[in-house]
């Protein structure tokens, strides 16, 4: 539990540690290995955004505004962690000289690519929960903890480029691979749990969730070599957005009602 308590304050701005909760103290964190626990905060995190977009269709708030409301709370809850590592990857990435990209993405000066990146995700996102309605909770909890399982998996498989910075304590944590490969069966086994009523939404979130993640993950390590946290905070967000417009192009094929 204070592993747990340990990412949800890393991951999360939720006041967690705030000493009216410890009875005047402040809890002693290690942040050591919480990258093990980066699905089941995704988890979490997708539960609470899909019990508040739930709560908003029931007062029937237009869609809309529904999906600007969650991605903004969404946005807020993380603090923008990884939204703020997908602009400073864009920015590299836009940089001719490969030999510049870590030290351009290290410049806290946002450029022009990260603000399209991050004006391109988020509305990517907006528009997605638009058209989701009936199974957005279940798009939310889906999207949240696949984007951090391919955050787990870059971990576990590339090599990081940095010396020091935040994303360093998930690289040397042991035991990554083990703990992802875990995940995914979890994960898998959760997505048909909760799309028990039409099971053809679980197996399309496991091959799109688990596909793109990987698939984000393998495209900055080939784009840079190996990972950063900004690029970790990318495969979470490029892989949020991307399951979020999966789910709602392939509602068609599938005869299935979501709005």
């Amino acid at each position: 539990m204070r592993k747990l308590l340990a990412a949800l304050v890393f991951y999360t701005v939720l006041p967690l540690t705030h000493p009216t909760l410890w009875c005047g103290r402040t809890p002693d964190l290690n942040f050591e290995g919480i990258v093990h626990l980066a699905p089941l905060v995704g988890l979490l995190l997708g539960t609470l955004l899909g019990a508040l977009n739930e709560g908003f269709r029931l007062l029937e708030v237009p869609d809309l505004l529904r999906g600007t409301l969650v991605v903004v709370i969404w946005l807020w809850l993380t603090g923008g962690l990884h939204l703020d590592g997908a602009m400073d990857t864009a920015d590299g990435l836009a940089v001719m000289e490969p030999e510049r990209r870590l030290q351009v993405m290290a410049d806290s000066v946002t450029g022009a690519y990260g603000v399209m990146v991050a004006g391109a995700i988020l509305l990517l996102k907006v528009s997605a929960l638009t058209s989701l309605s009936q199974i957005g909770w279940f798009a939310l909890v889906s999207a949240a903890a696949w984007g951090r399982w391919g955050q787990l998996v870059a971990a576990a498989s590339y090599p990081y480029l940095r010396t020091t910075g935040k994303g360093k304590i998930h690289h040397r944590s042991p035991k990554t691979t083990r703990t992802a490969v875990i995940s995914a069966v979890g994960l898998g086994g959760l997505s048909i749990l909760l799309s028990w009523a039409d099971p053809i939404w679980g197996l399309v979130t496991i091959l799109a969730g688990s596909s793109l993640a990987l698939l984000s993950g393998f495209y900055f390590y080939r784009a840079l070599g190996g990972h950063t946290g900004d690029t970790y905070g990318a495969v979470v967000e490029w892989t949020e957005a991307l399951l979020l417009c999966v789910l709602v192009l392939t509602n068609p094929l599938f005869g299935t009602t979501v709005q």
